[in-house]
């Protein structure tokens, strides 16, 4: 079954972005993005890169990890005020958004049904893992059936901002089991996590 994966990048004391919820890693934003970062990203995640950056670098390169994207509104929409009305082109791309009636892309799939229901769907499909982009509301939307944290921890701190699970997650420990790791001269740390099921959580 197709793993739903929450691939993000956090700092240290636990954000995605600031406060203001812009692109963090845009133009004047504050998340460092040194040679070995960017190095590590086209070699082992090419396909969460960006279409206009993948072009800009020359990358064609499939990727192994995810064929699917899922993205919030407010996510959807710093792309839309960049003129990028489909940041994903080589990936099935789908909003989720009760206020968008029309895809300003026909490429971008507007879903505006329950986000579970339909991540428990896409599992069922063939392909390769689902990656959740965020935001942070739609990654708390979807918390209970996250499978897999991929965190890309900065050297970073910024004091407040949006959390990893967006402002209105609910309380509900869960254990992660840490299967994998990369530390980068840089400081930056990719940290896999694999949920850890308890004796009462369904199999798969």
């Amino acid at each position: 079954m197709r793993k739903l994966v929450y691939y993000v990048a956090a700092t240290l004391d636990g954000f995605i972005a600031g406060p203001d919820g812009a692109d963090p890693s845009g133009p004047g934003g504050f998340w460092p993005i040194p040679e070995d970062y960017l190095r590590h990203l086209i070699e082992q995640y090419p396909e969460t890169l960006p279409g206009p950056a993948r072009q800009a670098l020359g990358i064609t390169a499939e990727g192994t990890h995810f064929d699917t994207v899922l993205e919030g509104r407010n996510s959807y929409g710093i792309g839309l005020q960049a003129g990028v009305s489909d940041a994903f082109p080589h990936l099935r791309h789908l909003v989720f958004s009760r206020t968008l009636t029309q895809s300003p892309d026909p490429a971008v799939q507007i879903v505006s049904d329950d986000p579970i229901a339909t991540v428990r769907a896409l599992k069922q499909q063939d392909g390769k893992d689902i990656w959740v982009i965020g935001g942070g509301a739609l990654a708390g939307a979807l918390y209970p059936e996250i499978d897999q944290l991929v965190i890309k921890l900065a050297p970073l701190t910024i004091g407040s901002g949006i959390p990893l699970f967006g402002r209105d997650a609910v309380f509900q420990p869960r254990a992660w089991r840490l299967t994998d790791h990369t530390v980068l001269d840089s400081g930056a740390l990719f940290l896999t996590y694999t949920r850890a099921l308890t004796e009462t959580e369904p199999q798969g």
